[in-house]
């Protein structure tokens, strides 16, 4: 099991919350499908292993993370609970993300365009990937080609004056069939 990406992934998903909504000493809780896991730890483990591997992962980053709580549901939704701790260790050592604060703040305008919130992906690479979606839900797919700065999928929809988005790790965005 690949522990590197999943603690990459745990830090990323923190580090977006903080910059959305500043940082708060709490409890913070992530949730993953099992397939999720799968990828992000290159394993192909049942429910009841992932729940054993995940035990282990956790003693791995306590250091770091604090004591995490992992759990699952029949449906193999997992719960990972970084405590007050973890999530305040990832904002002493919060990675600088220009691009992704960037957006964040792009988004959060009321009034923000389509066009504005391209011309942010744009800002930071030449080679951005911007694909029309006709799924009902988003309107663009957008992703660095190079994987710089990032290699995250976007799914950006346009909803009333606001734009949002979600963003997928490459996997996870072909596996939830978008």
């Amino acid at each position: 099991m690949n522990h590197q990406i999943l603690e990459e992934n745990i830090r990323g998903l923190i580090e977006e919350q903080q910059l959305k909504l500043g940082y708060e000493r709490e409890t913070v809780r992530l949730y993953y499908p099992l397939e999720s896991l799968n990828h992000l730890t290159e394993s192909a483990c049942t429910a009841d292993e992932m729940q054993a591997a995940l035990e282990k992962f956790a003693t791995t980053v306590r250091d770091r993370f604090g004591v995490l709580e992992i759990s699952h549901n029949e449906k193999g939704r997992f719960c990972i609970a970084v405590p007050e701790e973890g999530n305040e260790y990832v904002h002493q050592h919060l990675h600088e993300n220009p691009f992704l604060a960037e957006l964040i703040e792009t988004v959060r305008q009321h009034g923000a365009t389509m066009e504005q919130v391209l011309s942010v992906f744009q800002k930071y690479s030449t080679q951005v990937h911007v694909q029309e979606l006709d799924n009902g839900e988003f309107q663009y797919l957008v992703y660095f080609e190079d994987g710089k700065p990032d290699d995250y999928r976007y799914c950006l929809a346009q909803e009333g004056h606001h734009v949002i988005y979600h963003r997928y790790a490459p996997s996870d965005y072909v596996d939830f069939g978008f």
